[in-house]
Parts: structure tokens; C-alpha cells; sequence
């Protein structure tokens, strides 16, 4: 069997790395771009946030308590009140209600009658929500007008239990829950898109490319100039008058087709969690790396000391302390210039790079001027 030395496998590793970055890499199959309704929002057609006040009663003594929740209090009584219920010098003195914020999305185009889910939220100082019945509760828009109202039993995924010496355990979040179809949509928002002459498509990451190959995708389809981008994050369709339908027609055609998407050379790093994200228009000019670890050990090793026999010696505990320094070898690795992002990836794999010695490499990369991205650290 032939051994090789530690300084010729390092030599070894280091010329790997050196093909592994300069070898050619086959370029992949060609795959289908996104389509244009996975880039793009259509105007119009979008969900509105939904809030609402509510009372969830039915609670085995884990709601509100009324001495700490003024709010809860006046609400059990007007509620009271609106049922015929003189409530207003009476000692209320429950902890089976809880006060609750209700918050929803109504979809785009949701018609007068149809069920959304609703999220339940304690207010209070409720300590679980589980067995409780949300009563009726208007949800409000942002115009202040009642959109749906929400009513029923909670589904609640966490619990809290307790014991009489105060040991508890919880599980989960037992103050929020949710009601499947638990609201009935009462007012339909109104926007008429069949007789649009126009529409607008806003990029949900504007990009002067994108917004140019999605009008020239559309163009070519529909035919003329039905799209235009007006900024890198806008692009004006019109319905040709050629063109047999009406704009909903037009959406319907065009939202499928398939446009290549450009991003911008971006790294995302996470130093707490050692995560790093690169785009493949990451671009590294011509430069060299290395990369090593330095490890020093420090190791105690006490040992008594016994006097001579007769003396008048003390026995004492004397310390012993060895430290020893051990560094990785490694050679200057030079990357040419130009190289791409999965390129520059095999090398760094190649070299045993962690995702943490990753992160510092790039960071010196940039700082050296050699990496042609921008780094944003989250």
C-alpha cells in the first residue's frame, strides 16, 4: 500500500479545487420561465384586510377577568342591554367570557353570501379560548363599512392546564384560534374589469428587463401594442380592438404565458443561523483564497506534592498546564476571472469551506473589490 504525505494530499486538494472551479460545467435543460400571473398583480384583483370586535363566551373559567378587563365588562353589559337585559347594576363576575379581535381577508371578487375563515385573538388576560363561541361579530374594512360577519365555535391548536400546587404546562398558543367558514360575506367589493379599457400589472420585484419581456411576451401573443412598461414596475395593458372579447378575456390569455425573468447579482447571508443565498448572476473576478483553521489547546494537568518524610513540609497541589498550537495547512487557490455562481460553489465545496467560513470568505471578496453582487446581511 502506498501512503501519501499530509503536504501531498493538501497539494492534491488544492489542484481538485482548482479543477473543480476551472472544469466546464454542461449547461442545463432548458426549463419552462414562470408565467406572468406568478411575477405580476393585476390591478384590481386583490384581498382586503378585515377587522372586527367580538365577545367569545362558553369559556370553562379561563376568560377574561372583568376587575382587570374594563372593556370586557362594558361589552358583556351592552350586550346584555341590546337583549333586554337590565345589566347595569348587577356584580358581573364571570371568567367564562372573553373579549376577542377578529381579523380576516376577503378575496378579490367574493360575492354576497360566500364563507371566508376568520382568525380569533384574546384581548384580554384570557388565559385559553378552547370550548368558547365567537357571538356575532361585524368585520370592517378599511372605509369603515361591514363586509362580513362572523359567528361560531373555535378550533383552537395549543391547551393550558395548571395544577393546584401552580405547576402548568402549555402547549401551543391556547389565546388564538381560527373558524373555518366562519364569516358570511354581506358587501361585495366593486370593480368592474370586463369594460376596463385599461389594466395595469404592478412586478412584485420591479426590474426595467422583466418589465420589458413581459410587454414583448404579450405583444407577441396578442398582437400590436397592448402592452407598454411604464416603469420597472408597471406595464399598461390595453385591449386591442381587434382583439374578440372583453378584458377579462384578455387576462385570461395572457396570465399563462411564460417570460424569463432577470434578477440582480444579490447574496443573502444570515450570520446567526449561517445561512447564505446567491443569485445565479453572482459574477467573481480573477483573485486568490485561502482558507485555514487555527485551533490552540490549552490542557490542566495538576499534580500534589508530597513533602519528605520528617520535614516540616506542606502537601500542596502544584498546577501543570501544556498548550499546544495546531494549523491547518493550505495553499493560495486562484479563481480566473468571470467565474460563475456554481463554479464558484464547487470550489469552495471542494475545498471543505463550512457555510460559516463561506460567509467570510465572501465578506472579504467584496471588501476586496472581487465579487460583483450585493450583500445584504439579515
Amino acid at each position: 500500500m502506498k501512503f501519501v504525505s499530509h503536504a501531498t494530499r493538501t497539494a492534491l486538494l488544492a489542484f481538485a479545487s482548482v479543477a473543480a472551479i476551472a472544469a466546464p460545467i454542461a449547461t442545463p435543460n432548458a426549463w419552462a420561465g414562470p408565467r406572468i400571473k406568478d411575477v405580476a398583480d393585476f390591478e384590481g384583483v386583490r384581498e382586503n384586510q378585515l377587522v372586527g370586535y367580538g365577545l367569545v363566551v362558553g369559556l370553562a373559567g379561563t376568560g377574561d377577568s372583568l376587575r382587570n378587563s374594563p372593556f370586557t365588562r362594558q361589552s358583556l353589559a351592552a350586550m346584555l342591554e341590546r337583549l333586554g337585559v337590565n345589566a347595569s347594576n348587577g356584580n358581573l363576575n364571570t371568567r367564562n367570557v372573553a373579549a376577542v379581535m377578529v381579523t380576516a381577508n376577503l378575496p378579490p371578487f367574493a360575492s354576497q353570501g360566500s364563507r371566508i375563515d376568520v382568525t380569533v385573538s384574546a384581548l384580554g388576560d384570557a388565559r385559553s379560548l378552547a370550548g368558547g363561541q365567537l357571538l356575532v361579530t361585524p368585520l370592517m374594512g378599511a372605509d369603515q363599512q361591514v363586509y362580513a360577519v362572523a359567528q361560531g365555535p373555535l378550533a383552537i391548536g395549543g391547551f393550558s392546564a395548571s395544577g393546584s400546587s401552580g405547576s402548568s404546562v402549555t402547549r401551543g398558543v391556547p389565546t388564538a384560534g381560527r373558524i373555518a367558514s366562519g364569516a358570511l360575506v354581506e358587501r361585495e367589493t366593486t370593480f368592474d374589469i370586463a369594460n376596463a379599457p385599461e389594466l395595469r400589472l404592478a412586478l412584485r420585484n420591479p426590474d426595467f428587463t422583466t418589465a420589458q419581456r413581459i410587454a414583448a411576451v404579450i405583444n407577441a401573443t396578442v398582437g400590436g401594442d397592448a402592452a407598454r412598461a411604464t416603469n420597472p414596475g408597471t406595464i399598461a395593458l390595453r385591449r386591442p380592438a381587434d382583439f374578440a372579447g372583453d378584458m377579462v378575456a384578455l387576462v385570461g390569455r395572457i396570465e399563462n404565458l411564460e417570460v424569463e425573468v432577470d434578477t440582480p447579482a444579490r447574496i443573502v447571508i444570515d450570520e446567526s443561523s449561517g445561512i447564505v443565498v446567491m443569485g445565479e448572476n453572482v459574477k467573481v473576478s480573477t483573485v486568490a483564497i485561502a482558507q485555514g483553521n487555527l485551533t490552540i489547546s490549552i490542557q490542566e494537568d495538576p499534580f500534589v506534592s508530597q513533602p519528605a518524610p520528617f520535614s516540616r513540609g506542606e502537601t500542596t497541589v502544584v498546577p501543570s498546564s501544556s498548550v499546544s498550537v495546531e494549523e491547518e495547512e493550505g495553499g493560495l487557490v486562484m479563481v480566473p476571472g468571470g467565474v460563475e455562481l456554481r463554479q464558484l460553489v464547487n470550489g469552495l465545496n471542494a475545498l471543505g469551506v463550512t457555510p460559516r467560513d463561506m460567509i467570510s470568505i465572501l465578506q472579504a471578496l467584496k471588501a476586496a473589490g472581487a465579487i460583483q453582487a450585493e450583500i445584504e446581511v439579515m
